[in-house]
């Protein structure tokens, strides 16, 4: 028998005041979306799994979590992640709106396997797609609404790495030429950093290890290998997006850096804050598919579960113990203000028993 209480693997409850605290989170992240113009969609939990695997591409359609569908007798699948719905509901239900379209969610997604950094099979995902475009504007504009998103949920102290994951291939067909069979194993070698793996024709590759670190001194380095100049765009590109960042967060670049970005083209960039263990977002550029050909889109996905873990998305609480027999009036007007009230339902009940941080005493708040 299993306990009642048990829960399966990577699965786990949310108790006060911590699910508090993440909903909270969330409410502040999609109004500072929604300030932006990030109108928000609330895909379904599942899907057939044929379609959602075929969205999701590389190794992230093997996290779907597959079950029968008693009605239809086919597949179905829990989302893993909710970009590729919100990709597919702006190719599909929203394929007729004026571009760039923005759109804003928040949902719980489930992965069939966890990582040892990451042992949550369950997570809250918020996060924001403008579709229709993947400029420098456009990116400029998502990468702020992100640091903006977070600082509105009490994060702070963030670091944005930035890579390029299209690297390799804009070399590969220009001055660093690789054969077809040759490019895959360059860029595993170079998004792991194994400088002694690089040989061959992929030798020439062994700078761009070097060409990571602090942004400014990263780019200096990537321009000095560029000699061809075939980077000099995107490197313009994101130093426009560095400069509209300013002080608000620290910025690295790590040009190779493939790992979880098999998808985006020319930007991506993952997210950082201290006292937090592994990246709590990322986003880039990417191509979503429609019956009339490919269409840019550029946007980020942010995760709850570790900010509120690390007690960095936490909610204020401030609770107001109302006795038994109090004036309901004056409760209702502290509502009003802000308070949360909670009222005595017995003579015996207490602020302390409440868990109350303030009572009512005559018609003010008074501090435990």
């Amino acid at each position: 028998m299993i306990p009642s209480g048990l829960l399966p693997t990577g699965f786990r409850d949310r108790l006060p005041p911590h699910a508090d605290a993440a909903a909270a989170a969330v409410g502040r992240m999609l109004e500072a979306a929604f300030a932006h113009g990030y109108e928000r969609v609330s895909p379904a939990l599942a899907e057939f799994a044929d379609g959602l695997a075929g969205r999701l591409k590389a190794a992230r359609a093997q996290d779907l979590m597959r079950m029968t569908d008693p009605a239809s007798q086919r597949t179905l699948a829990l989302r893993p992640d909710l970009t590729a719905q919100v990709g597919r509901i702006a190719a599909t239900r929203m394929a007729h709106h004026p571009r760039p379209l923005r759109l804003s969610y928040a949902g719980q997604v489930v992965k069939l396997r966890a990582s040892q950094l990451r042992p949550e099979r369950e997570l809250l995902q918020v996060g924001c797609e403008l579709v229709g475009l993947d400029s420098v504007a456009a990116a400029r504009e998502v990468v702020a609404v992100a640091i903006e998103a977070l600082e509105a949920a009490g994060v702070r102290g963030l670091t944005i790495d930035f890579t390029l994951p299209d690297l390799v291939d804009t070399l590969a067909a220009g001055p660093l030429p690789l054969a077809e069979d040759e490019v895959e194993a360059v860029r595993a070698r170079l998004d792991a950093k194994d400088a002694g793996g690089l040989d061959g024709a992929g030798a020439a590759y062994l700078p761009l290890i070097e060409a990571a670190g602090p942004f400014a001194a990263a780019v200096e380095r990537l321009r000095a290998f560029d000699s061809a100049a075939v980077l000099a765009s995107r490197l313009d590109g994101l130093e426009a997006i560095a400069a509209s960042i300013g002080g608000r967060a620290t910025l690295t670049l790590d040009p190779t850096e493939r790992h979880g970005f098999e998808y985006q083209s020319w930007l991506g960039f993952s997210i950082f804050a201290d006292g937090v263990a592994g990246e709590i977002g990322r986003g880039g550029s990417y191509m979503i598919v429609r019956d009339s050909g490919e269409e840019p889109a550029v946007g980020f996905s942010l995760y709850i579960d570790p900010l509120v873990d690390a007690g960095l998305a936490a909610a204020p609480r401030r609770r107001l113990f109302v006795p038994l027999g109090a004036d309901a009036r004056v409760a209702e007007r502290l509502r009003a203000e802000g308070w949360v009230t909670v009222c005595g339902l017995t003579p015996e009940d207490s602020a302390e028993r409440q868990i109350c941080t303030h009572v009512l005493v005559g018609d003010r708040p008074q501090p435990l």
